[in-house]
């Protein structure tokens, strides 16, 4: 667990996990058995342990499965999203739009089907991009190339509520953002492969190297 020092607050975190699993034939991804509990719980564990505080969860397939299972998810702030059919982009304009009450200079985003990215990778990208301000756009990297968690400063989300659509969430921005992300490798400590097809659900085996270990 990350400790504070009270210097600042802490950024605030949101994970996507409202998606079907289509091309795992209709399961949830968020209800993937993974290490004794759900895929989502240890999802928002990351964040958590990572140092984000608080933790908004964006529901959709399932939502009620979710909340009914999910004993691992206290302390989190659960958001349905009832667009979730609509791709990855409603589910982050929804989680965004839960944030901005806070006041928050920036949220931490990470997808509920990345098993392999663990705490280590969250801190060391806060911890990278600190002090996090308003005008912050931060993301892990791997063997140089862009990927997740990704850190979105205030000031961009209005545009990346605008652009996102589909299942493309904030891809079209950052894109056409790329000289501005200051890009954090996370390569040695994670391996961000995603659960996407029934062959992806042997990477949730408890035989596999640790999330810290890649």
């Amino acid at each position: 667990m990350v400790e504070h020092n009270g210097a600042a607050p802490p950024v605030p975190g949101l994970v996507l996990a409202a998606g079907t699993g289509r091309r795992l034939g209709g399961r949830p991804k968020a209800l993937l058995p993974f290490r004794g509990g759900l895929l989502v719980e240890h999802a928002a564990r990351v964040l958590r342990e990572g140092g984000c505080a608080p933790v908004h969860v964006v529901l959709g397939a399932a939502a009620a499965q979710v909340r009914e299972r999910a004993t691992g998810l206290g302390g989190c702030v659960l958001v349905d999203n009832p667009d979730w059919a609509r791709g990855m982009g409603s589910s982050l304009r929804v989680g965004l739009e839960s944030l901005a009450p806070l006041g928050a200079p920036a949220v931490l985003v990470g997808l509920v089907d990345q098993p392999g990215i663990g705490p280590d990778t969250v801190a060391r990208l806060l911890a990278a991009a600190a002090p996090v301000s308003p005008g912050t756009l931060a993301a892990a990297g791997y063997r140089g190339r862009r990927g997740h968690p990704v850190l979105f400063g205030a000031d961009h989300w209005p545009a990346i509520a605008a652009c996102a659509t589909g299942d493309q969430g904030a891809r079209a921005y950052l894109k056409s953002h790329e000289s501005s992300i200051t890009l954090v490798e996370c390569g040695d400590i994670a391996a961000p492969y995603d659960i996407d097809t029934p062959a992806d659900l042997r990477l949730l085996s408890d035989d596999l190297p640790s999330a810290e270990t890649g």
